[in-house]
């Protein structure tokens, strides 16, 4: 019995070891590597609405929040209108210094927090975070419910912007909340960008029209660790933070700059210009070397090493710069070298050698769709690319373009896929999917 107490034991701790890490797990926004790779990832080539769809549940409300996952719990956030008319008092009032496009509603939206499970996609739990009128409109393909939850296996942090930054144990029970007030957007589209996670520190972007900064948060109490100002409008990037040398970095995408932060201060450690407006999509890294790229009117990516220090705009630190087909929404895939894009919204797909910066694929048409919101994910040799109404085009990962499948769910989606395992999480207008085959 010894021997096989000792197996028993063995393969329990193996499987246990295994849940706690993160490469297999999909615990933030671009999953484990922060690429829009799952290295261990094996979800099916393909599906549709009744073919390898282990189950699907209702969501409430609406959201583009990604799902992100951990161990057997999914979690992701939606924002629902309760159709109550606010009391008067309770209806924020417009800065009337700001120009806006939309309108805010009268009615009290509810925020809520949600975790699935991964095995049934039952409702585990759901709180509500918030519930308030909310004091802007949004873009009309935007919801209330964009920025995406961060784990590290232990709590839950949740950014919903004006509605506050909050801690949750994975049970739901809520930790601490922290509130700095009020975002006001360009034009009122509404908030989007993601928490990111190192450690213990949580940093929380905040660029708004008037009034933005960078906060890192202690995560264990909320508490503030820095806070430094940014010379930029509106921007809604995920920050991403990668160690290089010892020194652990803030990257993040602006109108302006992308700036390197030092994790530990705040302080800049490099800013690059040449960016487009309404920066969105989030910067990659690998090697020493971070990819950042806009595409909303203009085009433009470049390759700065994280060695950097200074405003290094203009000069030959930058590896490399490339103006085309550059993305507007969605966030570029890297993988092997190559960093794989689509241009601004649309179904053209480029591949770049991200040593020289050179095109392997120029704008390749993507037949089968047309617009795209979510950002392309990875998994063994292939790239998954989901256009907004719900169709996912399968390609091989490589310089030769090669289409091996094209899935239809039939229902819109704009966030972004979530991959773990041999199961692959869309997260829809009404529902939330998992893809797995037999």
């Amino acid at each position: 019995m010894r021997p096989l107490l000792f197996l028993a034991l063995a393969v329990l701790l193996s499987s246990a070891a295994r849940a706690e890490d993160p490469l297999d797990n999909w615990h933030q926004w671009r999953g484990p590597t922060a690429t829009g790779m799952a290295p261990r990832g094996n979800p099916p080539l393909k599906w549709d609405a009744t073919t390898n769809v282990k189950w699907k549940t209702a969501i409430p409300g609406r959201g583009a929040s990604t799902p992100i996952v951990w161990g057997d719990r999914i979690f992701l956030l939606s924002a629902v209108d309760t159709g109550k008319e606010a009391d008067p008092k309770d209806i924020p009032r417009p800065d009337p210094k700001l120009t806006t496009k939309t309108r805010p509603p009268t009615t009290y939206h509810r925020w809520l927090v949600l975790c699935l499970d991964r095995k049934t996609g039952a409702v585990r739990w759901q709180a509500t975070a918030a519930e308030q009128v909310p004091h802007e409109g949004h873009h009309e393909t935007h919801t209330y419910a964009a920025s995406s939850p961060v784990t590290d296996g232990k709590f839950l942090y949740v950014s919903l912007g004006s509605r506050g930054v909050y801690c949750f144990d994975l049970d739901g029970k809520p930790r601490w909340k922290r509130d700095f007030g009020l975002m006001h957007t360009r034009y009122g589209w509404g908030e989007g960008a993601s928490p990111a996670l190192h450690g213990d520190a949580l940093v929380v972007p905040w660029d708004q029209e008037v009034g933005s900064f960078l906060v890192c948060l202690d995560a264990k109490t909320g508490e503030t660790r820095w806070k430094v100002d940014r010379d930029e409008p509106s921007t809604w990037a995920t920050p991403l933070i990668v160690e290089h040398k010892g020194t652990v970095q803030v990257v993040v995408n602006g109108t302006k700059r992308v700036r390197g932060y030092d994790l530990a201060s705040g302080k800049v450690l490099w800013e690059c210009g040449g960016q487009t407006l309404n920066a969105i999509p989030c910067p990659v890294a690998a090697d020493g070397v971070a990819y950042v790229m806009t595409g909303y009117r203009g085009a433009a990516a470049a390759a700065i090493p994280l060695d950097a220090r200074g405003d290094i705009t203009g000069t030959d630190q930058v590896r490399w710069r490339y103006d085309r087909g550059t993305p507007y929404v969605p966030s570029p895939l890297l993988a092997d070298g190559r960093l794989y894009f689509t241009q601004a919204n649309n179904a053209l797909l480029t591949v770049l050698d991200t040593r020289t910066g050179k095109p392997l694929l120029d704008r390749e048409r993507l037949p089968g769709l047309s617009s795209l919101y979510a950002s392309p994910v990875g998994a063994q040799d292939r790239v998954y690319l989901t256009g907004r109404d719900g169709t996912t085009l399968v390609i091989r990962r490589g310089d030769r373009f090669e289409v091996l499948a094209t899935n239809r769910l039939g229902e819109g989606i704009d966030a972004s896929p979530a991959v773990v395992g041999k199961q692959l999480f869309l997260r829809g207008e009404k529902h939330l999917y998992c893809i797995e085959g037999e």
